[in-house]
């Protein structure tokens, strides 16, 4: 029987990240990994960031719907759709709003019986756990019906916040086995089980964002992708894109988390719909993405 794993989490938290060290640890081992990613706008984005150790008829992206209600169909006829492969295991990223209690409680139901029951796999980040204000309630959500909790962004954090955070994700689920990234080996996975904890209801509404996209021009230098990352209220609680910039005819991926940080790295391959910003939160209209970019050109 093949095993599906869910990797949930809030916005930012390392899911992403932790989906590919998971996939690298299966590959080594000659699992033969199928992955499904699930974003609010173009997850052909992150989808293409896998096609360098993965074939790509083995990476599938879901857009534009929520894979814990009106997505869900779709990810479980993806997921039946899934080719059977000796040693097959399937990995599902939710996105960062996800209703995770809600989306392990029915995405095994009508499921092929080749597969074996979901699994839940949370990524915590410890430095902004429960910092989240209105949204606290959803990110104690995503960890309640978590077999296994994988601590992220921990060096940047005190010992004492680390043992703080750990102590607090306990009241919510005290049966998850919490550990680092470094910790998890995928050669025990396969030994886990749904977590028998008992989640609290979330009002499902809280789990449903505006999201946005919008066309993005070639940027003259780094310097204009932090004046748009800038120029987003906190309400928006995540911006990424992909653009060319200067002179480069490669493209760059940047993002920022719901904390403010940006990042930027060179983006792997060609986006399959094009240079694009997009934005995840409270008050994402393309007017307001277009204004960005306005801004930022006209201003450096």
């Amino acid at each position: 029987m093949e095993m599906i794993i869910t990797i949930v989490g809030f916005l930012g938290a390392g899911k992403t990240t932790l989906l590919k060290t998971l996939m690298t640890k299966f590959l080594e081992e000659d699992w033969k990994p199928f992955i499904i990613l699930n974003d609010y706008e173009n997850a052909h984005l992150d989808a293409q960031q896998f096609i360098e150790q993965m074939n790509p008829k083995w990476v599938r992206a879901l857009s534009g719907s929520c894979i814990c209600c009106s997505g869900l169909h779709e990810l479980r006829n993806l997921v039946n759709l899934v080719p059977a492969r000796e040693k097959g295991i399937t990995l599902i990223e939710a996105n960062g709003t996800s209703d995770a209690c809600s989306l392990m409680g029915f995405l095994g139901v009508g499921l092929d019986d080749r597969f074996m029951p979901p699994i839940q796999i949370s990524a915590v980040d410890v430095k902004n756990w429960q910092k989240r204000k209105e949204h606290n309630e959803l990110e104690a959500n995503q960890i309640q019906l978590s077999s296994i909790i994988v601590l992220t962004h921990v060096d940047d954090v005190t010992d004492e916040r680390k043992d703080f955070v750990i102590r607090d994700i306990e009241r919510f689920n005290p049966l998850a086995k919490i550990v680092i990234v470094d910790e998890v080996d995928v050669t025990k996975l396969t030994q886990v089980e749904p977590s028998k904890n008992k989640a609290e209801k979330l009002e499902h509404q809280k789990a449903h964002w505006s999201s946005c996209s919008t066309d993005l021009p070639n940027l003259p230098d780094e310097k204009h992708i932090h004046a748009i990352c800038k120029f987003f209220p906190k309400g928006i609680l995540r911006v990424k894109g992909c653009v060319r910039v200067g002179d480069d005819e490669n493209y760059t991926y940047f993002e920022r988390t719901p904390d403010g940080k940006v990042s930027i790295r060179p983006f792997n391959g060609f986006p399959p719909m094009g240079a694009k910003l997009l934005t995840i939160g409270l008050g994402s209209e393309k007017s307001l993405l277009k204004k960005a970019i306005a801004n930022a050109l006209s201003s450096q």
